[in-house]
């Protein structure tokens, strides 16, 4: 019992045995590989944006990344799979976290709407993200092996996403009955005009464009949209406006 306890010349044989069952904590060449994976895509998201993927070569994302080019393909063996990862991170899970929010969502579908998509502008729209749909745009036809992967990875389950929600309301009598995937396109088409607008028109400096605020730009679009949407009888006119993730639309600037 006494031979497991430290003594005053140094630790015990319990001592050493616990010392080396523990683990060494990692050091910075196993962070400095963990953290690489993210290192390339933050990489690759920066580049395809200023340059566009067809004019962006590996070996540039590698050396911004601080890796060489083999390196690189150690992780994506081609940049198709690296833009495919790119769009992975930064759009497809965003867009499961949506759907998994709708399922547990207690509020009106009005507001669910509203949460949904200032969270795309906070997580997509208002960050470098944003430049992916205009690459999208730009360049798809030329790959449509990403038209189609872009299609399964961020169109449809978008559509899912956002159509769902508009049955949602239609079927608690919230909504008008209403197609509801037109209805999906229609909500999302400002924040993706206004993610294009970012890196093209918004990048340039443009003397005497008009200036817009984005996030008062998205409550007004969602304001005409919802009011739209929402059932209302004639006593309704009047009502209070509907609530904006938990902000009400009334706080929109009125006209001039």
């Amino acid at each position: 019992m006494n031979a497991a306890l430290p003594t005053a010349h140094g630790p015990g044989p319990q001592d050493l045995r616990d010392a080396r069952d523990t683990p060494d904590p990692p050091g910075p060449r196993q962070r400095r590989k963990e953290a690489r994976p993210q290192e390339l895509l933050s990489a690759a998201l920066t580049l395809f944006v200023e340059k566009g993927f067809a004019a962006t070569r590996a070996e540039e994302v590698a050396q911004r990344a601080g890796v060489s080019k083999g390196t690189l393909y150690l992780y994506y063996p081609s940049k198709e799979e690296l833009f495919k990862a790119v769009v992975r991170q930064n759009l497809s899970s965003l867009i499961a976290e949506g759907l998994e929010m709708a399922g547990q969502f207690e509020g009106t579908s009005s507001e669910l709407l509203s949460c949904l998509l200032h969270t795309w502008w906070e997580r997509v729209g208002n960050t470098p993200a944003a430049g992916i749909h205009k690459i999208v745009l730009a360049e798809v036809r030329n790959f449509p092996e990403l038209a189609q992967f872009y299609t399964d990875e961020v169109i449809l389950p978008a559509d899912q996403l956002f159509s769902g929600c508009v049955q949602r309301g239609i079927d608690r009598g919230e909504f008008r009955p209403m197609p509801v995937h037109e209805v999906a396109h229609a909500l999302i088409a400002l924040p993706i005009f206004m993610a294009v607008h970012r890196h093209s028109f918004g990048a340039c400096p443009v003397h005497g464009n008009v200036e817009v605020n984005p996030t008062e730009m998205l409550n007004i679009h969602l304001d005409l949209v919802l009011r739209g949407l929402e059932v209302r009888g004639p006593a309704d006119v009047a009502a209070s406006p509907p609530k904006i993730c938990g902000l009400s639309s009334a706080h929109l600037p009125g006209p001039a």
